[in-house]
């Protein structure tokens, strides 16, 4: 009798601890469940934490959220509570304690109702909001800065102070003043307020990276003859209109060279009238263009000039090491619709091709 008492009070304690750790387990779960929800109510956006910005008006569904570089997992959760992103910042800071994986600095868009999991793993995945941003082949660096500047990616002054600091400039390799004719123009994903040196570096490592698939022996020559290189095919770019005739054209400025005949080169005259002295770009030259006295005028200096003047795309960057051998000396545009050059050996041939045309700044 005393052993089945013995056994009921057994498996009634057991019973008990049981049911109390199920219990136990429950309420955890269900805590655990209700902490990672998303909050009930709607976020609240002030301007007190200028970092977390609402996209769109009325109803929040997406959050662009700023994580700053160093910024402890505290700090973001507290800043994510008091905006109403999530419901408990002790939760989050559990989940980063259980998760050694860290947050990574960066601009993130949010799309809410988001879990607290479901947050975490995006800033701790690296994909930030990233926005896109297309530099057109041909231009300068004066034209480049305001399109990033516009895009929100970095200030004018910063992107050029950084496309001219020396150390920059030793790193690559080039002998000039600027990175001018050296950031490759493509379209680029940055972030959102970007450091301009990260910017610039991205541009020239995409620059030396299509130059070596172009020409691979480009990246062994002396830091002079590549840059003469690059000095032909920033003013084939802004010469060529119609990509099979850009190699010609290179053709034609390297015979020149040859025999010491000045380059007579539209686009460096364009060059000194919109970058150096700040004037309108012009539809057309007219002869007291073509006598502006400056080291930059290939009609008045012979050679190349001083440095680039534009950004080289993959059809000059080409042309410039792959020229089309001819006897041409000369040639002219005679049909801006079309973009078509004539092409002539002798100057009585070129002059009746008709008047002087420069490269539209949109092209």
């Amino acid at each position: 009798m005393a052993r089945k008492h013995t056994t009921r009070f057994v498996i009634t304690i057991v019973s008990i601890l049981l049911g109390t750790l199920l219990f136990l387990a429950a309420l955890t779960v269900g805590g655990l469940i209700y902490f990672n929800s998303p909050p009930d109510k709607p976020p609240v956006i002030t301007q007190d934490d200028p970092t977390l910005r609402m996209d769109e008006s009325g109803v929040v569904r997406t959050i662009r959220l700023e994580l700053r570089p160093g910024e402890s997992v505290r700090s973001v959760g507290q800043r994510m509570e008091d905006a109403g992103i999530i419901r408990n910042r002790y939760f989050w800071e559990l989940l980063s304690y259980v998760d050694k994986e860290y947050l990574k600095a960066g601009i993130y868009s949010l799309s809410l109702p988001a879990s607290q999991m479901e947050i975490r793993s995006i800033l701790v995945s690296g994909k930030q909001l990233l926005i896109r941003v297309t530099i057109p082949e041909g231009v300068t660096l004066k034209k480049t800065a305001p399109i990033l500047a516009k895009a929100g990616i970095c200030a004018e002054e910063d992107f050029l102070a950084a496309a001219s600091n020396k150390a920059v400039l030793d790193s690559y390799r080039v002998p000039g003043a600027t990175l001018e004719g050296y950031l490759y123009p493509d379209t680029y994903l940055f972030p959102e307020a970007y450091p301009a040196n990260m910017v610039v570096k991205a541009m020239a490592d995409t620059f030396f990276k299509r130059l070596a698939e172009i020409q691979p022996e480009a990246l062994s020559m002396s830091p002079a003859e590549l840059n003469n290189r690059v000095i032909l095919a920033s003013i084939v770019e802004r010469e060529y209109r119609v990509a099979e005739e850009a190699a010609l054209m290179a053709g034609v400025f390297y015979n020149r060279l040859r025999i010491g005949m000045a380059l007579q080169s539209c686009a460096t005259v364009e060059y000194v009238i919109t970058e150096i002295q700040n004037r309108p770009h012009p539809e057309r030259l007219f002869d007291r263009d073509t006598e502006i006295r400056n080291p930059y005028n290939t009609y008045m200096v012979p050679g190349l000039p001083p440095g680039p003047i534009s950004a080289p795309g993959a059809v000059a960057l080409n042309a410039a090491f792959h020229p089309v051998s001819s006897n041409y000396l000369y040639f002219r545009l005679v049909n801006p619709a079309e973009g078509r050059h004539y092409f002539s050996e002798t100057l009585d041939d070129h002059i009746r091709a008709g008047v002087l045309y420069v490269k539209s700044r949109n092209s």
